[in-house]
């Protein structure tokens, strides 16, 4: 006859702690709620200088799109925390900052454009469909500010933070095609040639954002839960700014979709001329 097992007193305390904190994010009143969603909408707008004005009809849009993708990756209970969601149709490559309340509905907070892996030249991939966590198992790091053989500084300006999301599995963009690995990670491009061609397709799989997203994203700790757990730990976090002030609902996941959107919407503006095209700098880096 097989023993009972008994959860240790550890365990069990510790079960206790995940299930009382659970409560308390479900019973906060809503003004509290409406707090934090107003606190991350007006730092975004004060913090974030490129942004998009997203009509309600294709955030809901948005909206659907990534309940559907958190079910399929066996997260769709998430609440009370920030999701960051990228739209990788070449009509779009915009970035949306969602937060889910602890009752489980979504408030939009911003928007901003992005560029994500072009198909067609050697060595770039389509960046990967996905919800991906944001865990210090693959660790961040930062930017070195330092110029390329073609003077780009792929990860911008010394101290940007590269947000890494580990080896993931995405179909290259050239040859005969296929899958391999790739490294995912999200970051801030070359302030001079790369960032004003942001809503191109033009990385080589990375997210590319605008600096001032990067910024507010290190300095609230929107994707930074699991880095703060490790931090409470006791773990060395260097790569955690000294001056950040955190959101009190910190996430960790990303999520990537494809709208197949086939005309570019009004509010994600295709940048530049086809000129400025021509005549930019190679995207060499990430």
């Amino acid at each position: 006859m097989m023993a009972n097992r008994q959860v240790p007193r550890c365990g069990a305390l510790l079960l206790s702690i995940a299930w009382l904190a659970a409560v308390a994010l479900a019973a906060q009143p809503p003004e509290e709620v409406a707090d934090v969603v107003a606190q991350s909408v007006r730092q975004f707008e004060a913090e974030v200088d490129r942004r998009l004005e997203v009509p309600r009809e294709a955030q809901a849009r948005v909206i659907a799109s990534t309940d559907a993708a958190l079910d399929r990756a066996g997260v769709g209970d998430l609440s009370a925390q920030h999701v960051l969601v990228v739209d990788r149709s070449p009509q779009v490559q915009a970035i949306f900052v969602l937060l889910r309340t602890p009752s489980g509905d979504w408030r939009w907070i911003g928007a901003s454009p992005v560029s994500t892996g072009r198909v067609g030249s050697f060595e770039h991939f389509r960046t990967p469909l996905g919800v991906f966590r944001h865990t210090p198992a693959n660790p961040d790091f930062r930017a070195e500010g330092t110029f390329n053989a073609n003077g780009i500084r792929g990860y911008g300006v010394l101290g940007m933070r590269v947000f890494d999301f580990g080896w993931v599995v995405a179909e290259r963009g050239w040859g005969r095609g296929g899958f391999s690995p790739m490294r995912l990670q999200m970051h801030a491009t070359d302030p001079d040639w790369l960032e004003p061609r942001l809503g191109r397709v033009e990385s080589k799989g990375c997210i590319r954002i605008p600096a001032t997203l990067n910024v507010w994203l290190d300095r609230r700790g929107i994707i930074d839960a699991d880095y703060d757990q490790a931090l409470a730990a006791g773990a060395p976090m260097w790569v955690l700014r000294a001056d950040r002030k955190p959101t009190p609902w910190p996430g960790r996941y990303l999520v990537v979709i494809d709208s197949g959107t086939r005309v570019r919407p009004h509010w994600a503006p295709r940048p530049g001329s086809a000129r400025a095209a021509s005549t930019a700098a190679p995207a060499a880096g990430c």
